[in-house]
C-alpha cells in the first residue's frame, strides 16, 4: 500500500519525496543542507550530477511503499525515464537545522 507524501512522518522527508514528485528542482535544494552528500548502491556520488541525471532531467519519481526509523528510511518503487521502474532503499540524515545533510539510496 502506497504512503502519500504528505502523510511521511519526517517533515524534511516529506518535502524531499514531495520535490522529487512534483519535479521542482528549488525545493528540492532548500531542504538539503548546505555540503549535503549522497551515496547510490554504497558510492558517494556528486550530488548535483547525480540529482540532475536521476531526477530532474528524466522525471523521477517516488511511490513511497514503507517508512521506518522515524520516517528517515523508506522503501520506495522508483521510476524514471532513464531506468523505468525499480524498488529502491532510502535512508537521511537530518540535521539540527530540519534539513538533510545526507541521503543513500539503492535497490532494495
Amino acid at each position: 500500500m502506497t504512503i502519500q507524501p504528505a502523510k511521511l512522518s519526517d517533515p524534511a522527508v516529506r518535502a524531499f519525496v514531495s520535490a522529487v514528485n512534483a519535479h521542482d528542482r528549488d525545493a528540492f535544494l532548500e531542504v538539503l543542507a548546505p555540503g549535503a552528500t549522497m551515496a547510490d548502491d554504497g558510492s558517494d556520488r556528486d550530488l548535483a550530477e547525480w540529482i540532475d541525471r536521476e531526477i530532474f532531467s528524466s522525471h523521477g519519481h517516488m511511490e513511497v511503499d514503507r517508512e521506518s526509523q522515524g520516517g528517515r528510511a523508506l522503501v520506495a518503487r522508483y521510476s524514471n525515464d532513464a531506468w523505468g521502474e525499480m524498488r529502491t532503499r532510502w535512508s537521511f540524515t537530518v540535521g539540527d537545522d530540519g534539513r538533510i545533510a545526507r541521503f543513500e539510496t539503492g535497490q532494495a
